[in-house]
């Protein structure tokens, strides 16, 4: 592997047009292939290493991501870390629809997806505790702060398992047990990065409030077209926090 990356972005598609003169690269994996061509491009003096986790036409599932593929990729690379944002649901009134969220720890309620590279006869037993590295956090924060984004500096995202989103009670429950956010694709992006060693940042913004909240009738149920607008709306300012933390790393 010739192809050297600094950092690397997992996203949507709407990153495609984050930097100019993108050269798009093929790797192999022992985990088959990564979602998409990764994109490599350079902004000021770093390497630049872009993944859309849903392929470039948003055609995979979150459960069908080949999580195992696009980290083993990542690590061929390179990449001293990850920064890895995602849209999700707010579990609170006050997480509002257009906030950031930096989040701290996860809960896992997926079924059924490859989550380690451990799979024997070389087994270990690699800690989740602190998933999301610190420094990076605090550079997420300043980041937001200085851009004037609202941001909330911690959180616990519950990853589901999707594609379905959440019954109400099921929103009822993972607020009960600690979660502030819901999200598809978190686990087990970020645990197989702590895996393979390579630091990892979620950027979570929410598009939604998940399945409603208790006790606020007002509130509708997410749909698939409010995440996407929401999203969309506020691209510009992922963006724009991205590069302000690509200078500071």
């Amino acid at each position: 592997m010739n192809k050297k990356a600094d950092i690397g972005i997992f996203g949507g598609s709407g990153f495609y047009n984050l930097l100019p003169d993108i050269e798009e690269i093929d790797i192999e994996t022992p985990f088959g292939k990564t979602s998409d061509k990764i994109a490599l491009a350079k902004y000021k003096d770093k390497t630049i290493a872009f993944l859309p986790r849903h392929g470039k036409d948003h055609s995979i599932p979150p459960h069908l991501v080949p999580y195992r593929a696009n980290i083993f990729a990542m690590k061929e690379l390179g990449v001293s870390c990850i920064i890895s944002p995602c849209s999700c649901g707010s579990l609170k009134a006050e997480i509002k629809p257009g906030d950031f969220v930096i989040s701290d720890q996860f809960i896992d309620r997926t079924h059924g997806r490859a989550d380690t590279f451990y799979e024997g006869p070389d087994v270990k037993h690699v800690s989740p505790a602190h998933t999301y590295d610190d420094r990076l956090r605090d550079i997420a924060i300043n980041a937001c702060k200085n851009l004037g984004i609202p941001v909330h500096e911690k959180g616990t995202i519950v990853v589901i398992n999707g594609p379905r989103f959440s019954t109400k009670a099921e929103s009822r429950w993972f607020s009960m047990i600690g979660g502030d956010t819901v999200n598809m694709t978190q686990y087990p992006e970020a645990y197989l990065a702590v895996e393979m060693g390579i630091p990892v940042v979620n950027i979570a913004l929410v598009t939604d409030y998940d399945a409603g909240l208790e006790g606020r009738d007002d509130i509708k149920p997410v749909t698939m077209e409010e995440v996407f607008k929401v999203f969309n709306e506020n691209l510009a300012k992922l963006k724009e926090l991205i590069f302000e933390m690509i200078d500071k790393i």
